[in-house]
């Protein structure tokens, strides 16, 4: 009988733990003509309950498993844990832009238009800016802000770690020119491609933001400069530096501080 019970006892425990649905869906691109993998988890729910939703976009070279293996395979439980819905799409290499060289590459309408409406379609949102967040890693991380701040009517938060929220200072790196052309050939293409000078049209309090980097990475300075630009405007945001490379230890620990910001916001929106 003992035995039993402390048997019973772990398979509740471990379906606790995995109560969160993972789907990965294949999503048409009406822009691309074709098929997006996302990875979507879901919290676990009954009857009529419906749900925030984070997008979540992975780094240059990644994939939409890419935070799922950055977790340890958690993110069902973060579902779970802050009652949200979190979104993963595959962005490619694209830097989240539609671009003005490669006509198949529209990420830009994809996660801000066609990707939002079919998931409010087919999940349990809250189909409204103020229950729609978005975040990233790396080129992600530019995705996100590029994405947000050019999207307000779709968006109400957002976040970067580690992002490159100016690609200017790296013009031949990560397949930018792919999307872009050279900037030295296109330096206003390039200039307004980039978080840098998207955010100048923001307005204090049009978005709730949040953005870290660590103080090894490659892309600290360009965050301190956005840090500091956002200042300048009056524009309030909450800005962490913490220890840490560009690499998967450090977007570990950064996404739970995060996660926290973003259910705050929804919270105070409800």
């Amino acid at each position: 009988m003992k035995q039993f019970v402390i048997s019973l006892a772990l398979l509740l425990l471990g379906g606790s733990a995995f109560a969160a649905q993972i789907d990965t869906q294949q999503i048409h691109s009406k822009s691309m003509n074709r098929e997006i993998a996302t990875l979507v988890a879901t919290p676990d729910h009954s009857g009529d309950k419906h749900f925030p939703v984070l997008y979540l976009l992975h780094g240059y070279s990644g994939s939409h498993l890419a935070w799922q293996q950055i977790m340890g395979g958690d993110l069902g439980r973060e579902a779970d844990r802050y009652q949200m819905i979190i979104v993963c799409p595959n962005g490619d290499n694209s830097w989240y832009w539609d671009s003005p060289v490669d006509s198949t590459s529209r990420f830009e309408t994809f996660v801000s238009q066609e990707l939002t409406q079919w998931v409010d379609a087919n999940y349990p949102t809250e189909p409204r800016r103020e229950s729609r967040a978005i975040t990233g890693l790396s080129m992600g991380g530019h995705g996100a802000m590029w994405l947000a701040t050019r999207h307000k009517d779709i968006f109400g938060a957002v976040g970067s770690t580690s992002g490159g929220v100016d690609i200017r200072p790296f013009p031949k790196s990560w397949e930018m020119e792919k999307m872009l052309g050279k900037m030295k050939k296109f330096p206003e293409r390039w200039d307004a491609h980039t978080v840098m000078t998207s955010v100048e049209t923001l307005k204090d309090g049009e978005l709730a933001i949040i953005f870290d980097c660590g103080y090894e990475d490659f892309f600290f300075e360009v965050n301190n400069r956005l840090h500091e630009k956002l200042l300048n405007k009056g524009i309030r945001h909450d800005y962490i530096v913490r220890p840490g490379k560009h690499n998967a230890a450090y977007w570990s620990n950064s996404l739970p501080y995060q996660l926290l910001f973003f259910s705050r916001y929804f919270e105070s929106h409800r």
